[in-house]
């Protein structure tokens, strides 16, 4: 996932990585390499169902 602003791309990359049974490291937050992140899932689904701070 090269940038992960929205819940319809970020929802369907739990999906994708669950058919094809394929890790997810990093998720793009922003337009440039600096902005990769390493993918955490569990706040991945907090920010996906908007709970938390």
């Amino acid at each position: 996932m090269t940038k992960l602003d929205g819940t319809a791309r970020g929802g369907v990359l739990v999906a994708l990585a669950q058919k094809f049974q394929l890790p997810i490291y990093f998720v793009g937050v922003g337009e440039s390499v600096e902005d990769l992140r390493p993918f955490d899932a569990e706040t991945f689904v907090t920010a996906l169902i908007g709970k938390g701070g």
